[in-house]
C-alpha cells in the first residue's frame, strides 16, 4: 500500500503539474485527498507493520500522520478560496496544487521512514515543494524569501548528509552497515562514540531548519511570511513535525548511549536560545505572520526543553507538537480573512476586527488563548507537564528563566492580538469591507476544538499511542 501510494500521489502532483484546466485540477485535489485519508486509515490498521523495507507506521509517525490528514482538508478548502479570489492564472494554480500535494506525501512518507538516508530524501523534496509555494506571488519579496528558504535549506540538507557519513563510520565499529533506526538502535551500545557525537551535531543542526530551532530557525520565518496562509499552515504545523520526528528517532538512539547527557545539554541550549528569540522578537514584530511565525519558533523550543527534561517531558513534548499544529494552522487560516478585510499584514494598519467578522474575530481571541498556553487551552496541559518535568529535574533557574521569557511573550502577543480585535484602525474605509460568512470559519474552530480535548480529556487511544512512542526512551 505504501508504494502504490507514493506512486499515485506524486503521479497525482504530476497531473496536477501539466494540467491546466480547473475542474480536472480540483477533482484530482479531491482524489489526492480520500488517497491521503484511505493510507492513513490503511496505516492505522497496520500499526507497527513494516513495508518496502523502510516504512514502519509506528506510534509517532502514526499521530502525526492522523494531525497531517486533518490539517490537509483546511488546507485544501482554504486554498480553494484563495485561489479563486485572487483570480489566478491557470498555470500558478497548477503549480500551487501540485506542490501542496507534493509536500504533504513527502512529509507523510518522512514520517513513517524508518531509515536516517530515506528522511534525508523526503526533506529534501519538502525544500524543493516548500518553494514553489512560498514563491507562489511571483513577487520581489516572495523571491527573496524562496531564495533564502532554498539557500538556508540546502545548507541544513548538508549538514545532515555530512552526519550520515559520521554515523555510518560510527555504525562500522558495530560492524554494520544499516543505517535504519532499528539496526541503529540494535547496535547502540556498539557505536563508535567520536563519530555518533559528530554525527548527532550535525544531524541535529541539520534537522534545525525544518523544525525552526536555532540555529536554522531562520529558513521558515521569511517562508511563512510570504507563503500563501493556507500553504504558511502548513509549513507552521506538520512540516515543523517532520523536523521533531526526524530529531526524536535518532535522539532515541543517542539516548541509549553514554551521549544521552552531553545530547540532553546540546538540545537544551538550542532550546532555550530559540525561546530567547521568540521573546526579542515578539516583543517588537509588527507583521502578523511574522508574529505567528516566531511563536512556532518558541514552542518548539518548549517541544525540546520536554525531550530533553525526560521523564513527563517526553510525553509532554509528542502532545505538545500535535495541540501547536491545530493550533498554529487555524490561526494561519483565519490570516485570510483578516487580511480580506484590511488588506495589510502590518498591526498599525489593523484594528476592530470583532466589529468586521466576529467569527473570525473568536478564532484569533481564541487562537491567542491557546498559543499562550493560558487555561483552559490543551496547549496549558502540555506547558505544565514540560515545566513539572524541569522542576523534577532540578532545573529550577532554567524553569524560572522559562516562565519570565513566557510572561513577556503573553504580553506581546496579546497587546498585538487585543490591537487587531478591539482597538479601532486609523484612516480605514469601512466602506470597502468584504461580507465574510462565518461559515469560513468553521474549520478553524473544529481544529481549536481538537486542540481542547486532546489536550483536557485526551481519548484514551491517543495516550496509549503517545505512550507507546516514547518507550524506546530510557526513563
Amino acid at each position: 500500500m505504501t508504494l502504490f501510494y507514493l506512486i499515485a500521489a506524486y503521479l497525482t502532483s504530476g497531473l496536477i503539474f501539466v494540467n491546466r484546466k480547473r475542474s480536472l485540477n480540483y477533482a484530482l485535489v479531491i482524489f489526492f485527498a480520500i488517497l491521503q485519508w484511505s493510507f492513513t486509515v490503511y496505516s492505522c490498521y497496520h500499526h507497527k507493520s513494516t513495508e518496502l523495507w523502510y516504512f514502519t507506521a509506528d506510534s509517532l509517525g502514526l499521530l502525526l500522520l492522523i494531525t497531517l490528514s486533518i490539517i490537509s482538508i483546511p488546507a485544501f478548502y482554504h486554498s480553494y478560496l484563495y485561489i479563486k479570489r485572487h483570480d489566478e492564472t491557470p498555470q500558478s494554480r497548477s503549480i500551487y496544487f501540485a506542490s501542496m500535494l507534493t509536500l504533504i506525501t513527502s512529509i507523510t512518507a518522512a514520517y513513517l521512514a524508518n531509515h536516517i538516508a530515506v528522511v534525508w530524501i523526503f526533506a529534501e523534496l519538502t525544500t524543493l515543494s516548500a518553494s514553489a509555494l512560498i514563491y507562489h506571488h511571483r513577487n520581489k519579496l516572495a523571491l527573496e524569501g524562496t531564495w533564502k528558504y532554498v539557500f538556508i535549506c540546502a545548507i541544513s540538507i548538508t549538514f545532515v548528509f555530512i552526519g550520515i557519513l559520521f554515523l555510518s563510520l560510527s555504525l562500522q565499529h558495530a560492524g554494520s552497515d544499516d543505517l535504519s533506526f532499528t539496526n541503529l538502535m540494535a547496535n547502540s551500545e556498539n557505536l563508535n562514540p567520536f563519530w555518533l557525537r559528530l554525527a548527532f551535531l550535525f544531524i541535529f543542526t541539520g534537522f534545525t531548519a525544518k523544525l525552526g530551532l536555532v540555529p536554522m530557525y531562520t529558513a521558515g520565518i521569511d517562508a511563512k511570511d510570504t507563503a500563501p496562509a493556507p500553504a504558511a499552515a502548513l509549513l507552521s504545523s506538520v512540516l515543523m513535525n517532520m523536523g521533531f520526528v526526524a530529531i526524536f528517532r535518532f535522539y532515541a538512539v543517542i539516548s541509549h548511549t553514554g551521549l544521552h547527557s552531553w545530547a540532553n545539554f546540546i538540545i537544551l541550549i538550542a532550546a532555550m536560545l530559540s525561546i530567547f528569540v521568540a521573546t526579542v522578537y515578539m516583543t517588537k514584530m509588527m507583521n502578523i505572520k511574522r508574529m505567528f511565525a516566531y511563536s512556532s519558533i518558541e514552542h518548539m523550543g518548549l517541544v525540546m526543553v520536554g525531550l530533553a527534561m525526560g521523564g513527563v517531558g517526553y510525553y509532554a513534548a509528542i502532545l505538545h507538537i500535535i495541540l501547536h499544529s491545530f493550533v498554529k494552522s487555524s490561526m494561519f487560516f483565519q490570516f485570510t480573512q483578516l487580511y480580506r478585510v484590511f488588506q495589510s499584514k502590518s498591526i498599525y494598519h489593523v484594528g476592530n476586527y470583532f466589529k468586521y467578522n466576529p467569527a473570525g474575530a473568536i478564532v484569533l481571541l481564541v487562537g491567542f488563548i491557546s498559543a499562550t498556553a493560558m487555561p483552559p487551552s490543551g496547549l496549558f496541559v502540555s506547558e505544565f507537564l514540560i515545566f513539572r518535568a524541569m522542576f523534577e529535574a532540578n532545573y529550577i533557574v532554567l524553569l524560572i528563566l522559562v516562565l519570565l521569557m513566557l510572561t513577556i511573550i503573553i504580553w506581546a502577543f496579546g497587546k498585538n492580538i487585543f490591537k487587531i480585535l478591539f482597538t479601532p484602525p486609523v484612516g480605514f474605509n469601512e466602506s470597502k469591507v468584504p461580507v465574510i460568512s462565518p461559515w469560513e470559519s468553521l474549520s478553524q474552530f473544529i481544529l481549536l476544538g481538537f486542540a481542547f480535548w486532546l489536550g483536557l480529556n485526551p481519548p484514551r487511544i491517543f495516550t496509549e499511542l503517545i505512550n507507546d512512542a516514547i518507550t524506546i526512551l530510557p526513563l
